[in-house]
């Protein structure tokens, strides 16, 4: 039996956040990502919709989008060959039922993105020509909302880890967890490693680590969402298309190289599995795209789900856990993230390091509080940070 691998964090997960802090905490620790796949960001990584937008998610979602902002439009010097984002807007659209919901959400929504403006049916039909005047009663515009390249993220979260001398250990699915010396102990078919510190990173398997770690579950739920692809209207060039989001969250769709991205945003409960397109999901989201637009779905290239995983309250949970402090959760994303994943990765990394929370995120309104596990089992914080 080979012995085990010392180092000083373990991080269980090789998704955009297990990448993402293993490449800021990495630049002052020893770090070693476990990643249960042939390949990191095989489950929801793999799967997203690539939509870089301030208008969506909770109010504490929100936040941390416009703490990652400048990251992703300026990312540190060699961390990619291209742009992480690219234009692309984002129109939300009503029928006539749908107003007062449409209202309400564009003052919400302007508060926190000034740029944000409503426009006429006529507007929106001019950008997106397919949308049916007979559905379409109202709609507002994101003009600065982005296309990100979500390889080019999560491959660069991974090179600039391994730069700094992370190691990246695939095929390394976690069978059990102990303790050795005050250690974290983690047996994977890739071998045995201890750390003082495990950062919990599994996405939809958040709950299970946990429980295999002795540390108490969280109450996170998977819900999966299904998207696929069609051809795009015959003799039509949608390339400067916006993605188009129902306020009632029943469908959206925008340009995907050269085709349609369709999804009927559904989020139904699931098992951590590796999820896949169900046949009603994806004849629902057609007939939704058909009852708003012109377009008429004769077949559908392609089609996957992605699991995205939450708590109760539709927050991310980051930070230490309140009984075992050296167990550090950074899961919960929901359908989000990709794009927090630079303001996220931060916190966790300077949760770690004892530096306290992040300046920058929280000038945007976010707390530890907001993030923190104890949140979630109805006790007060005892801690702020991990010392060091």
């Amino acid at each position: 039996m080979s012995a085990a691998e010392q180092t000083e964090i373990i991080i269980i997960g090789g998704g955009i956040a297990g990448a993402g802090a293993a490449f800021e905490m990495s630049r002052t620790s020893k770090v070693v990502v476990l990643e249960r796949e042939s390949h990191c960001g095989y489950h929801t990584t793999g799967r997203s919709a690539a939509s870089f937008t301030e208008n969506y998610g909770n109010g504490i979602i929100r936040r941390i989008v416009l703490a990652s902002r400048a990251f992703l439009t300026e990312p540190p010097s060699g961390f990619c060959d291209y742009p992480l984002l690219s234009k692309r807007g984002m129109i939300t659209v009503a029928r006539a039922d749908q107003l007062e919901l449409l209202r309400e959400d564009l003052e919400a929504a302007q508060a926190l993105v000034p740029s944000i403006v409503a426009m006429t049916p006529a507007e929106a039909i001019a950008r997106v020509p397919v949308l049916r005047a007979d559905y379409l009663a109202g709609a507002y515009i994101e003009p600065h909302s982005m296309d990100i390249d979500v390889n080019g993220l999560h491959q660069g979260y991974l090179r600039g880890a391994r730069a700094c001398g992370a190691r990246i250990v695939t095929n390394a699915g976690v069978k059990a967890i102990g303790r050795q010396g005050g250690q974290w102990r983690a047996e994977t078919p890739a071998g045995t490693f201890l750390a003082p510190m495990l950062v919990n990173a599994a996405g939809a398997w958040g709950d299970q680590i946990a429980v295999m770690a002795g540390v108490r579950p969280i109450g996170l739920q998977p819900k999966r969402r299904t998207a696929f692809n069609i051809p795009a209207p015959a003799g039509v060039d949608i390339s400067d298309w916006p993605l188009v989001n129902d306020i009632g969250a029943e469908f959206y769709f925008k340009p995907d190289a050269g085709q349609l991205f369709v999804s009927p945003a559904d989020a139904t409960p699931s098992a951590p599995m590796d999820a896949y397109a169900e046949d009603i999901d994806v004849a629902i989201g057609a007939e939704r795209l058909e009852r708003a637009t012109t377009i008429e779905v004769q077949r559908v290239s392609r089609s996957w789900a992605g699991l995205r995983t939450f708590v109760a309250d539709g927050s991310p949970v980051v930070g230490p856990d309140d009984e075992v402090p050296d167990f550090i959760w950074l899961v919960g994303q929901g359908g989000y993230g990709i794009k927090t994943s630079p303001a996220l990765s931060r916190v966790c990394a300077s949760l770690i390091a004892g530096k306290g929370f992040p300046d920058d995120v929280a000038r945007q309104g976010v707390s530890m509080d907001d993030l923190t596990p104890h949140r979630l089992r109805g006790v007060e914080p005892k801690a702020r940070q991990v010392a060091s």
